[in-house]
């Protein structure tokens, strides 16, 4: 299994025969190859995550998962999707993954509602991945530790909008993951980050920080 960076939030899982998507806002890598992609997830609504999931939908026929009112929305695209909400695994051809609390807002660009913002727990060939999406500090990252044991996690540290370096090191305490890889960083100015202090601190912990560069991949 393969795990790449797409720029900001966004990233691929590939396993197998199957490529899914992450908050897919490819601006950072406008010639990436989308094709074969088989699964679109979405953290929330805001655009810097909805990205292109509904025109690589509509060319590869791949289907979005998304909390229920953001599922909705993507639907007037006439694609595939799947409407979920938070606290139960979803089964798939390649794996199995579990949506968790957010703690950020989740509209569309027109304002539309699109419920709350998620982040999700992939279960694949043995190795849990947590993708935090959009999120401040929050207790429910204890749970994460006790209960869903995570090898992965992927987590915001830009501030303004989310995490900060400072807090994401704390969530990266709390949730035990042993890979702590960062996002949702240096894509704009108010969400700039220092990714040396992220990795120092990470590596106090006895962790192994990745700081990815854009369409760099890591095996897991």
């Amino acid at each position: 299994m393969n795990l790449k960076y797409l720029g900001h939030s966004a990233f691929e899982i590939t396993t197998g025969n199957s490529k899914i998507l992450i908050d897919p806002f490819l601006v950072q890598c406008p010639d990436y190859d989308y094709s074969g992609t088989n699964d679109i997830f979405l953290t929330h609504g805001h655009s810097d995550h909805l990205g292109k999931a509904p025109q690589i939908a509509i060319k590869t026929g791949a289907l979005i998962t998304a909390v229920f009112e953001l599922a909705k929305y993507c639907s007037r695209y006439g694609i595939n999707v799947n409407g979920i909400s938070v606290g139960g695994w979803l089964t798939y051809s390649w794996g199995r993954v579990i949506a968790l609390p957010a703690f950020h807002s989740s509209s569309a660009d027109d304002g539309t509602y699109t419920g709350c913002p998620v982040g999700y727990l992939f279960e694949i060939e043995g190795k849990r991945i947590f993708h935090a999406g959009d999120t401040c500090l929050n207790s429910e990252m204890k749970v994460l530790k006790e209960v869903y044991k995570p090898d992965v996690a992927i987590l915001p540290i830009g501030g303004h909008f989310t995490m900060d370096v400072e807090n994401a090191v704390i969530a990266a305490d709390w949730i035990g993951a042993k890979t702590v890889i960062p996002m949702h960083y240096n894509t704009f100015p108010q969400i700039n980050a220092d990714t040396e202090l992220f990795k120092s601190e990470i590596k106090k912990q006895g962790k192994t920080p990745v700081v990815l560069g854009i369409e760099e991949q890591i095996t897991l």
